[in-house]
């Protein structure tokens, strides 16, 4: 397949920040390794072909699966550990000494294949086996969130390889996963239950029921440009409940950004309690 052009790059990156608020203005080779060989096994000529075929397919599929393959980023389970351990050694704790404190909140904004959400998951049973006996246990809602349909569909299968399940330890594998065969694992019942898959545009308006406490959008704000973030991080601060964390990338950060979240340390901030 030829390379990308210019104006092609102009136009698809340019469709994408605008429907989609993600930046590819600068992810040329992205965008040639995973429509290249795609597009050519389609029989298109050339990216603007495939373009604007995809524009025009009247049920909208094309165009999902174009966003699908530009937008899912690879992951794996306890990537940046150290988040889910302040998780369960911070976060959990204070969620307990609420007038509420059974009811526990969470949004996994970006959740890719689902490794994110089902990570809280295990680290929040985990917790409440911890607990003294005789204690409520969590009422868990965990909503996972992504732009990608064809990631939300892998991620509700909650089929992993070994390759992606390499920093779980191994007695949590034992107890929280089926082995399949093959090195194939999936993730047991109990560990899905508490986790709801939903397909949302982060730039679209969503309505919060009830705030969450804790928000987890890690490397998903670096494929966006300023004033993008800008809006993403007052949307979090909003659908938080005073005293929620936010928790965001190893690589990003809210600095030069108007928001009114206290700094805890690196890529962890927190609304205040008042």
């Amino acid at each position: 397949m030829a390379n990308i052009s210019d104006q092609e790059l102009t136009e698809i990156s340019g469709y994408i920040r605008e429907h989609y608020g993600v930046n590819l203005a600068a992810k040329r080779t992205l965008i040639e390794g995973r429509l290249g060989c795609y597009i050519k096994s389609k029989g298109f000529g050339s990216y603007g072909e495939y373009f604007e075929y995809a524009k025009k397919d009247p049920d909208g599929e094309e165009m999902s699966n174009m966003i699908n393959r530009l937008t899912t980023n690879h992951t794996f389970f306890m990537r940046e550990n150290n988040h889910f351990e302040f998780f369960a050694e911070k976060v959990l704790p204070w969620i307990e000494t609420l007038s509420d404190g059974n009811d526990l909140r969470l949004w996994s904004a970006g959740c890719a294949s689902g490794e994110e959400p089902y990570g809280l998951s295990i680290y929040i049973m985990e917790y409440s086996e911890k607990r003294e006996k005789g204690r409520v246990g969590f009422d868990t809602t965990i909503l996972a969130s992504d732009i990608s349909e064809k990631a939300l569909a892998q991620a509700q299968e909650g089929i992993y390889s070994l390759e992606n399940l390499n920093a779980m330890p191994e007695n949590w594998l034992k107890k929280y996963f089926i082995e399949l065969g093959g090195d194939m694992f999936r993730v047991k019942p109990e560990l899905r239950k508490n986790v709801a898959f939903k397909k949302i545009n982060l730039l679209e308006p969503y309505t919060v029921r009830k705030p969450f406490h804790t928000i987890f959008c890690r490397n998903v704000m670096i494929y966006f440009d300023t004033e993008t973030r800008q809006e993403l991080i007052e949307k979090f601060f909003n659908a938080m409940a005073p005293g929620g964390y936010l928790f965001i990338g190893h690589s990003e950060s809210l600095t030069n950004f108007r928001h009114g979240l206290k700094y805890v340390q690196p890529s962890i901030y927190r609304k205040p309690l008042d």
